[in-house]
């Protein structure tokens, strides 16, 4: 039987313990990703138990109080009612998962793409609201999967934020008359990121 995780340090559940929750109706309570709260509880942000078959349960105490501190993860929505929704586009999985954990801790709705392909191809299942996207990538860069969104869906009808590990004027101006709003370098800084994503996000 598969479990969810392979933690070796593990608390088992109470038994007198009545209000559980599994992993996936902790993750909603929270208005996360499954993958969040993993992390989450094998980094001892939030308390995790497990079942005899190795399954994460929560105490929905332990989610309440986690939410007070941090202000609340519950997903940031707009005018629809729905979670305001990011695609980041990066060939580099630590800084996808990075920039994912930090906005998912602000309540926004994450989804990656390694290449930008597959970040065009996310476009086309569904619209993002806002695009994080790393200029250097092989095969397509940043640039060019811009353009191509552009002709797509239309100069600025999505926006977009530029990162790259290189930044100079040039690079601030291109991004700027290329239909960018945002330019930001990296190593990211992740309050940057996040206030610069609110403030094309608002709430």
């Amino acid at each position: 039987m598969a479990t969810d995780g392979d933690d070796s340090h593990r608390t088992p559940v109470p038994a007198n313990e009545p209000d559980w929750l599994t992993l996936g109706q902790a993750a909603r309570h929270l208005g996360v990703a499954q993958s969040t709260i993993r992390k989450w509880s094998d980094s001892g942000r939030v308390p995790a138990f497990y079942t005899p078959g190795g399954h994460r349960r929560y105490r929905r105490g332990d989610l309440d109080s986690f939410l007070a501190q941090s202000g609340g993860a519950q997903p940031r929505a707009g005018n629809s009612g729905r979670a305001r929704r990011i695609l980041i586009v990066d060939d580099d999985v630590r800084i996808r998962e990075f920039v994912r954990v930090n906005l998912e801790m602000e309540g926004y709705s994450v989804r990656e793409a390694a290449n930008a392909e597959e970040g065009l191809a996310a476009l086309d299942e569904e619209s993002p609201d806002l695009i994080l996207l790393d200029v250097m990538m092989p095969k397509m860069d940043g640039w060019e999967m811009l353009r191509r969104v552009q002709e797509r869906h239309g100069v600025g009808s999505i926006p977009v934020i530029m990162f790259s590990g290189k930044v100079d004027e040039q690079d601030l101006r291109g991004a700027a008359s290329r239909g960018a709003q945002g330019f930001i370098g990296k190593p990211f800084n992740p309050q940057q990121l996040i206030e610069s994503t609110k403030q094309l996000l608002p709430t």
